[in-house]
């Protein structure tokens, strides 16, 4: 190969190393697993022990939480597409209430070959998290393999973005997957995907 070549080639090869680098958050795929590991022990350990852990709240036995393991895969990145006529969203909740919330972006991503969409909404309710961002869905995993009810994923607000990324590795139960007296929102109808999530926490069973 002639070295005229060479050059732009090696530098095509850096560049897609580059831009493969930024997108997993600068972390190879056994950083990654591995920071996975250590979120999942520190959740461990706060629901055995922590301060505000639901099993605490009414002295209920900590059996082990159970996960899929960590698949790359389900980090994905998802176009934001905000919502300019924000309409009011009643979510229903566990012991049969409903919970106010502003609708905020749709999520859109691809995902096993489909094209997947998720409904972010801002809370309303006055308090030190009136205007965070909750983002609730349910796949095909719902009820069988992951908790029925469907599972939370954190979110941040960031002013005038266009993506964000959903890291699925890190879903998790509400706390009335563990304990009834909590009061949890279910997702909206539009957060129901049709794809099946093996990633991130699976049915708590004591």
């Amino acid at each position: 190969m002639k070295s005229s070549y060479l050059i732009p080639l090696i530098l095509i090869v850096a560049l897609a190393a580059f831009v493969m680098y930024s997108l997993q958050g600068g972390k190879s795929d056994e950083e990654y697993v591995q920071s996975i590991a250590t979120h999942r022990a520190e959740m461990e350990k706060f629901m055995k022990s922590g301060t505000g852990s639901p099993f605490l709240k009414d002295s209920i036995p900590f059996d082990g939480l159970q996960y899929f393991s960590v698949d790359p895969g389900f980090r994905v990145k998802a176009k934001l597409e905000h919502i300019q006529d924000k309409k009011v969203v009643l979510l229903a909740t566990s012991d049969g209430k409903e919970q106010k919330y502003l609708e905020y972006a749709y999520a859109v991503f691809n995902l096993a070959g489909t094209e997947n969409r998720l409904l972010i909404l801002e809370l309303m309710d006055m308090g030190p998290q009136r205007g965070k961002l909750f983002l609730a869905f349910s796949d095909e995993t719902s009820g069988q393999e992951t908790y029925g009810a469907g599972r939370y994923l954190d979110v941040k607000k960031v002013p005038a973005a266009t993506s964000m990324e959903l890291d699925f590795n890190l879903a998790y139960n509400p706390y009335c997957a563990y304990n009834d007296s909590y009061s949890c929102p279910f997702p909206p109808r539009e957060n129901i995907l049709k794809v099946a999530i093996r990633a991130g926490e699976k049915t708590y069973h004591p």
